[in-house]
């Protein structure tokens, strides 16, 4: 076997039953890693410098397909369900000698990387590819050690990634031929039959999402962050479509990451070291900051280009609608000197409301603020996918539901406990509809929201008046600098108030609904602060 680039003096590639490869490339670096990929045919380079790639038959994450191995560890603290799918431990210990089994004879990519931007928590990983722009992902979305950490790198867990092996469901107890599989027991992933390099990424988030808020009492968070000159950092919690990269991208501030953080006493950290963002209809006006970032060493994923060109035609569906990008976070101005930042000072939970019920800014109180955590809103309008043409409401429990090991009331006690603890200001921002549901009203203007964000950011909604909203119980401010009042209580916004209280009803029965599943484990406080609706207007 022969080994190139940076390689730890303790390799462990015999121990994980990978000592007959062909090849290790080990901790090439972007410009190894493209040239590779374009070698071997799996990749072009756009015109902006980036790589191009297709993931092949998957184009996004197949939450059905991914598992976690139950065992004495597992069985009595994962959340098992729907999300968390048990995997028996004598099917894992086959599939993992076929998946490095097919590994043998063949060219690898192994790269040692970490996740967690304070020390106090990094965890080393080390991730073995088939293919090497897989290993490129890796390297732009962890963390990168410097030269002199790879010589002693010592790997907490291991990730193998081979897309071109595929299960068998009948004898590997998978439920079609792809699959991704945590064992905590083992610290190890192992993703096989589908390429989409997202697999890679959440596999950590879950591992983290399991690992910090129980043995190290930090709060994962699905989240992006940043930080004001002050050194206030704020967070943002938002579903796919309700403003999140858009809204804490912001000059005045500094960019702590865009997607996950852990919340630990005194700091906010980012796990990652890196950025992947959709692009589909991405433009420089809409995204300045990941339009600029699309450049060599970031990867594209199942774009097409415009007609006989190296151009990328953003608007081009014909792949898929989640058409991707991924880049090192340094490809960004303006952010967070080593990825961290202070104790958030407020924090955004943000919603799409398409039926125009929410307040666009309400302040939630402590069980509110979990209440809604938990709750996870937001609503799909037409267009976003294929087959929705009505508003949809949909709820991911934590903003995350897919990641979440733990039951979604630990991560909100949490919390809860840490608002209270550093007198966080928590407050909910609908990103929707006003004057009306979706194909009635209008959407909020950005300009408005971003001016609402900012008189929160600045204390300017500290010493005003709210009002209570009569069904969620929000308190929504009766003014706020340079955005219009008649806008700030949704009610007043309806031509047809009784029609407006006819959907706010209904958008709190739903929440009702949805929480059902939750109530068990539910303390009084996050129950007291469910909607309740009212007596409709005659």
């Amino acid at each position: 076997m022969n080994e190139f680039g940076i390689k730890p003096s303790t390799s462990n590639l015999k121990e994980l039953g990978l000592g007959n490869v062909a090849n290790a490339f080990w901790n090439l670096n972007p410009a190894e890693l493209v040239e590779e990929s374009i070698v071997r045919g799996m990749g072009v380079l756009a015109d902006s410098g980036a790589l191009a790639i297709d993931t092949g038959e998957f184009t996004g994450r197949s939450p059905k397909d991914r598992f976690i191995v139950v065992d004495e560890k597992t069985e009595n603290t994962v959340w098992w369900g729907d999300i968390n799918i048990k995997f028996q431990q004598e099917n894992y210990a086959k599939l993992y000698s076929k998946i490095t089994a097919y590994l043998q004879n063949r060219d690898i990519y192994v790269r040692d990387a970490y996740a967690c931007a304070d020390d106090k928590h990094r965890l080393n990983i080390r991730v073995v590819t088939e293919h090497p722009w897989a290993n490129q992902f890796a390297n732009n979305m962890f963390l990168r050690p410097t030269q002199d950490e790879l010589k002693d790198f010592q790997p907490d867990w291991h990730i193998i990634n081979a897309p071109g092996f595929y299960a068998n469901p009948e004898e590997d107890g998978t439920r079609q031929h792809n699959f991704a599989i945590i064992n905590f027991t083992e610290k190890k992933i192992i993703i096989g039959g589908t390429g989409y390099t997202g697999e890679i990424k959440k596999g950590i988030f879950s591992v983290l999402n399991y690992l910090l808020p129980q043995e190290q009492n930090v709060l994962s968070m699905y989240c992006s962050a940043n930080i004001g000159e002050d050194n206030d950092t704020a967070v943002f919690f938002g579903l796919s479509g309700t403003g999140k990269t858009t809204l804490s991208a912001d000059p005045k501030r500094r960019l702590i990451g865009d997607d996950e953080h852990g919340w630990a006493e005194g700091t906010v950290f980012n796990f990652e070291g890196g950025c992947y963002a959709k692009c589909i209809d991405l433009s420089a006006e809409k995204e300045p900051q990941i339009w600029d970032a699309i450049k060599f060493g970031a990867i594209l994923e199942n774009i097409n280009f415009l007609e006989d060109t190296s151009t990328v035609d953003f608007e081009d569906k014909t792949k898929t609608e989640n058409t991707r990008v991924s880049y090192p976070i340094y490809h960004i101005d303006n952010i967070a000197e080593g990825s961290k930042g202070t104790t958030p000072k407020n924090i955004f939970f943000l919603t799409c409301d398409a039926y125009g019920v929410l307040p666009p800014i309400s302040k939630l109180n402590k069980g509110q603020a979990m209440y809604h955590f938990i709750s996870g809103y937001t609503a799909k309008v037409a267009g976003t996918e294929a087959g929705i043409t009505e508003p949809t409401t949909v709820f991911s429990a934590c903003f995350g539901a897919p990641f979440l090991p733990l039951h979604p009331t630990k991560y909100a006690e949490m919390l809860g406990e840490k608002i209270t603890e550093n007198n966080v200001n928590v407050w909910l921002i609908n990103t929707g509809w006003t004057g009306g549901e979706y194909g009635v009203g209008n959407r909020m203007k950005l300009k408005y929201t971003r001016a609402m964000i900012s008189a929160a950011l600045e204390g300017k909604l500290d010493n005003i008046d709210f009002t209570t909203h009569e069904v969620f119980g929000l308190a929504m401010p009766n003014e706020c600098p340079d955005v219009p009042v008649e806008l700030l209580h949704p009610k007043n916004t309806w031509e047809n108030k009784s029609a407006y209280d006819a959907k706010a009803n209904g958008l709190a029965n739903e929440f009702v609904e949805n929480f059902e599943k939750y109530e068990s484990s539910a303390n009084d406080e996050i129950m007291d602060a469910a909607p309740k609706a009212i007596a409709a207007s005659c």
